[in-house]
């Protein structure tokens, strides 16, 4: 072997010595330096056979040629694997090598027929090494994929931490599930702590992997050998995915899903996304560039490879989501997508920093504005709901109004989220002068239910209810703004101004009902005499006891849902009815006519007058008090 080294040694200083001097003297000075500076280059060995075709130098390529095909081609033909025993690959390898390192030392003598037809025949050779190294590197990623470490960058003796994968054909030898007959893939655990790699090969496979693909990039098979890598990754990248319930839809696909359905498939997306961003990406990163160490080039090609379509599929459904219907029961969900792109954005610019993945990362942030052009146009739909809600029916016994209950719930719910559609709404601002900031938009929503409200109330004939029905649902609005993120969004002088309105209402309901019944108690002090007769004020009392009797009969199915506000109402009434109604039965037993036993004209006592009103607004019909 050193006598073959030396004999291209030889070679490259003739071929140099010939290619250099442009006459026999300038040759000759040359061959002069190299004597000089080496023993080996001697002038006899050095100036034999100067001219093309040197067939010393041919015969030395020949021979290394000879043995290389006779190393190389035993193991292309070998039915094993070749990696199934670390010596034959080793050998196999430095074979590879001194066939690379042959070609590029002879390479500056192609000119030269005799050597250009032996490099012809050493390129053909590495082309079959290049190929069988291709089908040793598919299946050394193919046989590696069958376990996989997880592990925490968080320092030396940190514990690995649980599985990601998991499945219910889960086998009882690791959690894997098979792949068509030759592998297995691993399949998607639960997990909460998103701080975790995966070693998805095995470190000797991957070293093993990385010699190849360093023999494969030096011979010019840097794409082939990316193209194979990539294929094998990127199905177990899709598996994982998958398995994390995802499924592989197109945007149509998604839009024609049932809202139900979605919904199950937007917490599967939320979930795959963030594991894919936090985990599988950066695991993926780092394995390409173990494997491809040192071929920045080749390593980024192949992550961009692995992990595109899968980022694709996943900012195909979020922008489906996006661009789906604004109906407002999809606000929370979309609220889910939105957060979760915005969370995961430090993720796409970690994982995708360089110039192969501008275009993704652009995507995503449309995609993530899009979004958020959703939720507020959901809002819009809200604020339509409410505008077209017809005024159809009255509610029995003026109780709160489903429109009432769904709209302050569903703010309440959605307030839950108010830092992100405080966000969502001031990039609104930014993007579009006409738009408003949150808390302006959720005053807008509410003007618009209680303007619904009172359209409501006047089906109601008897002012009396109207003013029930707007208490009632004046005070469960009122209620639900304080007890939730609503009051920081509308503020204290709105709460104020609005329990001033329920206020309003329940002495606009006194005056419509109870005063009517007052007046016939009253009607003695100003129009009549100082001292009216007995047949004078038992029939006052007769037209009393009927109005009592027809206000309590009405009112014994109107309800007052808010415990504190019925038993306001009740003493409201209780104390101005009775205190009229005791004056009025003294005046009535001051009456020489009455005799001896005037409580024979007299109906209810002052009792149960108050007792009769405190049963009053228990029951709600169908209209009830509801959370």
């Amino acid at each position: 072997m050193a006598e073959h080294g030396e004999e291209k040694l030889l070679a490259v200083a003739r071929h140099i010595a010939k290619t250099l001097g442009h006459n026999d003297s300038t040759a000759d000075d040359i061959l002069q330096i190299f004597s000089n500076f080496d023993g080996r280059f001697s002038r006899d060995k050095l100036s034999e056979k100067m001219g093309d075709g040197d067939p010393r130098s041919c015969a030395a390529l020949e021979h290394t040629l000879k043995s290389l095909d006779r190393q190389i081609s035993q193991y292309v033909a070998a039915d094993q694997p070749i990696w199934a025993d670390s010596v034959d690959a080793g050998a196999f390898l430095d074979a590879v090598d001194e066939l690379i390192a042959t070609l590029r030392e002879w390479h500056p003598m192609t000119g030269e027929k005799s050597v250009a037809a032996c490099l012809d025949r050493a390129e053909d050779l590495l082309q079959q090494a290049m190929f069988r190294v291709e089908d040793e590197f598919r299946s050394l990623m193919e046989r590696g994929g069958e376990s996989f470490e997880v592990s925490r960058p968080l320092g030396p003796g940190e514990s690995a931490g649980n599985y990601l994968f998991d499945s219910e054909d889960e086998d009882d030898d690791g959690g894997m599930i098979g792949c068509g007959d030759d592998h297995q893939i691993p399949i998607a655990h639960p997990i909460s702590d998103y701080d975790i790699l995966i070693d998805a090969l095995p470190s000797v496979t991957i070293n093993d992997l990385h010699e190849i693909a360093k023999r494969m990039v030096a011979a010019g098979f840097g794409k082939e050998c990316s193209h194979v890598y990539s294929s094998c990754r990127r199905e177990f990248l899709e598996e994982s995915i998958s398995r994390l319930g995802l499924q592989k839809l197109s945007i149509e696909e998604i839009q024609k899903m049932a809202w139900c359905d979605l919904e199950d498939q937007i917490e599967r997306w939320t979930k795959a996304a963030t594991v894919a961003l936090r985990i599988l990406f950066p695991s993926e990163r780092r394995l390409c560039d173990r494997v491809f160490f040192g071929f920045s080039s080749a390593a980024n090609l192949s992550f961009m490879e692995v992990c595109r379509g899968s980022t694709i599929q996943l900012l195909n459904f979020a922008d489906a989501v996006a661009i789906g219907s604004r109906s407002p029961e999809r606000l929370f969900k979309v609220l889910d997508v939105f957060e979760t792109l915005r969370d995961l954005m430090p993720e796409f610019e970690a994982v995708f920093p360089d110039q192969y993945w501008l275009l993704l990362r652009n995507e995503a942030i449309t995609i993530w504005r899009r979004l958020g052009e959703a939720i507020r146009g959901i809002l819009m739909e809200l604020e339509n709901l409410i505008r077209r809600d017809p005024a159809k029916s009255e509610v029995p016994g003026g109780g709160l109004h489903p429109i009432t209950r769904y709209v302050m719930n569903y703010l309440r719910a959605a307030c839950r989220s108010r830092q992100t559609l405080e966000q969502v709404f001031n990039e609104s601002i930014d993007d579009r002068t006409s738009s408003s900031s949150l808390s302006v938009q959720m005053a807008w929503i509410m003007e618009l239910l209680e303007s619904n409200l009172e359209v409501k109330s006047r089906i109601y004939r008897d002012p009396a209810l109207c003013s029930v029905f707007m208490m009632n649902n004046g005070k469960y609005i009122v209620q639900k703004v304080k007890d939730s993120e609503l009051g920081l969004l509308l503020g204290d002088d709105w709460i104020r101004k609005h329990t001033a309105k329920i206020r309003q209402y329940q002495v606009n309901y006194q005056r419509s009902s109870w005063n009517k019944v007052l007046a016939v108690l009253k009607a003695d002090n100003t129009s009549l005499a100082p001292n009216p007769s007995l047949n004078t004020m038992r029939e006052r009392l007769k037209l009393f006891n009927l109005h009592f009797d027809e206000t309590c009969r009405a009112q014994s199915t109107w309800f007052i849902f808010d415990e504190q506000l019925r038993e306001e109402l009740r003493i409201s009434v209780v104390e101005n009815l009775s205190q009229v109604y005791r004056n009025f039965l003294g005046r009535l037993q001051s009456v020489p006519e009455a005799g001896k036993h005037p409580e024979k004209l007299i109906k209810y006592s002052v009792e149960e007058i108050g007792a009769r009103v405190n049963g009053l607004f228990q029951r709600g019909g169908g209209g009830g008090g509801g959370k």
